[in-house]
């Protein structure tokens, strides 16, 4: 069942190809970077604005700058068949002279946009070549009796290979001329209060932005859609926790405490406070007749497999089965290697289960049986665990690692496999504390805050990426003196294929440069078995160096693996450098992580990175970010444990997540059902993004 619209929305959710311009191939790369549909077009914010109103004469004009002038074509200087040299038009007015530069230009195009002797408005950067200004593909050429063709304030948008900002433009005007004027969602207190616009007029003013304030996360057409945005987020959450709990009530674990007590007892070294309370928080939501539903989160090393196999075990205890569900292949066999060192001493053991093909045909058989008939108490897997032919027979606990790669029907669904299924789902990402009761209001929490007594902090140091020969010459002596080192790529632009292209030219100059170093390459575009064979030759010591992308951010763990050297620092968000560095320092060895950084920083990437050589604490860190982040920017994306919004700014806006939260709760009565359904609807089909969460709410 999905969520009713009403019909005067309908034209949002068409698909982009019905916009100006967008045809199959257009819409495909549409997909990728914004999304499927008319709405997703809307919510395509700007990120800075070009201001065009600069009419300066030729002779004047500054290098470097934007600028617009009205033009007499004077003659075209077309380049001979088969040269590379550029299509130059040479232009004047009565300032000077101006040649327009083309290159790879259809005869067509130039000829017909810059016809000789007549006049023409162009726009575009300037640039002086020997005192003589050149414009190189102008931006806009117009007729003058059409200049109102040429925008004089012009919005700046993220773009991907193969949008351009003149076909993104074109489709998000034909998408505002779709915009209806619904009636009103917001309390009529708050629009009062914050004086903001209707949806309407906001979506308008945040496309057609007059300066650089009306880019700014405060403006009052931006801070009202980052409203409905957080609005509809903390509506969907009470909606699915409601819908989680009616269809499943709870029931009472109530363990005997032999294992849960062993297991404490085998341990070679003390929990910590923070596990020790975190476990006992987990044990009376397990003993309650209330269905637990909580969220462990904790630093890089802070303890949480520990802390989920006690409630594991709490869970066989009472007579049930306890799955932990991980989101990679290499994430689960590490988890699975883990659970089963701690459980050697009490005489047991958890099984693996993994896609099809990736484990033998009759063992995956046998395992299955097990869970079905009961005879397998613990299992840790992949997705494969949520497959309709997975069926278990008393299913108490299920633990989601890493929640945020799953959506929220994957973590129902894996409930469902039983009766009053708990949840636990955990997130090595700390959440700032100012944004974790309301940003995940459909769970309780436990934190991990301490780290385990020895553990040694991370020395961080920065190094300009100028000083590269003398980085790769320490590699390779650290490297011979026994260490193990990752060597992260950095981020290229939108691309993956340019992320990877950068991993593979380092691999293989670090290769040349060391020429006694085994080097192993990791990254997304790989073949996972290809891929899990070169974290393996790291993880087993045949190879001394893994050079990577981001995709070892998560579920890598080489305890032998003490220095990790990270390119291009400053691309990076504060939440993943510190997911990057939680790679190294899980050992016994000092460990080291060196940020390389390309002058000039800006005063943001100054300050990250200073945060970075100050502290190992997650949770601190996780509270900068959101004061450091810049406007638009998500909090370190996918990695993050976060929600992703597309209007809201989780720093900038944290204060309306908290009057968001309050109307959430006004607009719900006591058994949790929306007062007004179809309003509830329209707010979540607007403004929640996750299909699933969608689903689930509409009942």
């Amino acid at each position: 069942m999905h969520p009713r619209r009403p019909t005067e929305i309908f034209g949002l959710f068409a698909a982009t190809t019905v916009l100006p311009g967008v045809g199959p191939k257009l819409a495909a790369t549409l997909e990728k970077r914004i999304g499927t549909h008319v709405i997703d077009v809307l919510r395509h914010l700007p990120v800075g604005l070009i201001d065009r109103r600069a009419r300066p004469g030729l002779d004047d004009v500054a290098d470097g700058s934007i600028a617009t002038f009205e033009i007499l074509v004077i003659k075209h200087d077309k380049p001979p068949p088969g040269t590379r040299r550029p299509w130059r038009v040479i232009c004047e007015n009565e300032t000077g002279q101006i040649d327009l530069i083309f290159f790879h230009a259809r005869d067509d195009y130039v000829s017909r946009m810059l016809p000789a002797g007549e006049r023409r408005i162009v726009s575009g950067r300037v640039e002086l070549r020997q005192g003589r200004p050149q414009m190189a593909h102008p931006d806009h050429i117009v007729r003058p009796d059409a200049p109102e063709e040429m925008p004089q304030i012009e919005p700046v948008y993220p773009l991907t290979a193969g949008l351009s900002p003149k076909a993104l433009r074109r489709a998000i005007e034909g998408a505002m001329q779709r915009i209806p004027r619904p009636r009103e969602w917001i309390a009529p207190a708050v629009m009062e209060q914050k004086n903001w616009p209707d949806f309407a007029t906001a979506m308008d003013k945040v496309h057609h932005p007059e300066n650089a304030e009306d880019l700014l996360p405060a403006a009052p057409a931006r801070a009202r859609l980052a409203y409905d945005e957080l609005l509809a987020n903390q509506l969907a959450l009470m909606l699915v926790r409601r819908a989680a709990s009616d269809s499943m009530p709870g029931r009472s674990f109530n363990g005997t405490g032999a294992l849960t007590m062993a297991l404490v007892k085998a341990l070679p070294f003390r929990l910590t406070g923070a596990q020790k309370r975190a476990i006992t928080e987990i044990a009376k939501d397990q003993t309650s007749e209330s269905r637990m539903l909580r969220m462990l989160q904790g630093d890089v090393g802070s303890g949480k497999t520990l802390v989920a196999l006690h409630a594991m075990l709490h869970a066989v205890e009472s007579g049930a089965q306890a799955s932990l569900l991980a989101p990679t292949e290499v994430l689960a066999r590490q988890h699975h290697a883990t659970i089963n060192a701690f459980l050697a001493p009490l005489g047991m053991e958890a099984r693996l289960l993994l896609g099809q093909g990736r484990s033998g045909s009759a063992e995956r058989r046998a395992i299955m049986d097990g869970l079905a008939n009961g005879d397998v108490q613990l299992v840790v897997g992949t997705h494969a665990l949520l497959s309709e032919s997975v069926s278990f027979a008393n299913l108490g606990l299920a633990v989601v690692d890493e929640q945020h790669r799953f959506g929220v029907r994957q973590r129902i669904l894996l409930g469902q496999k039983g009766e009053g299924v708990d949840v636990i789902v955990m997130t090595a990402t700390p959440i700032p504390r100012s944004l974790s009761m309301t940003a995940y209001g459909d769970l309780d929490h436990s934190r991990l805050d301490e780290k385990p007594a020895g553990r040694l902090p991370i020395d961080t140091r920065t190094l300009p990426l100028d000083r590269l020969g003398d980085v790769v010459a320490r590699l390779g002596s650290a490297i011979a003196a026994g260490r193990r080192a990752y060597w992260i790529c950095p981020l290229v632009e939108e691309s993956e294929k340019l992320d990877v292209a950068a991993a593979e030219d380092r691999a293989a100059t670090l290769a040349r440069a060391l020429p006694d170093v085994k080097v192993a390459l990791a990254h997304g575009k790989m073949k996972s078995a290809d891929r899990d064979a070169a974290m393996n030759q790291f993880r087993d010591g045949t190879a001394q160096l893994l050079v990577a992308t981001t995709v070892v951010e998560v579920g890598v763990d080489v305890p032998e693996a003490s220095v990790i050297i990270i390119e291009h620092a400053e691309r990076f968000g504060l939440a993943q450098l510190h997911q990057l560095r939680g790679r190294v320092g899980r050992g016994h060895d000092a460990s080291s992580c060196l940020l390389l950084f390309a002058p000039p920083l800006s005063d943001l990437a100054t300050q990250r990175l200073d945060v970075m050589r100050e502290t190992n604490d997650g949770f601190v860190i996780a509270e900068r970010d959101l004061e450091l982040r810049g406007p638009g920017e998500f909090l370190g994306q996918r990695q993050s444990g976060m929600p992703e919004f597309a209007l809201a700014d989780l720093g900038a806006h944290r204060d309306l997540l908290a009057i968001a939260r309050d109307q959430a709760a006004n607009m719900v009565d006591r058994d949790g059902a929306p007062h007004d359904r179809e309003m509830a609807d329209l707010l979540l089909s607007l403004f929640e993004r996750d299909s699933a969460v969608r689903f689930l709410a509409s009942g």
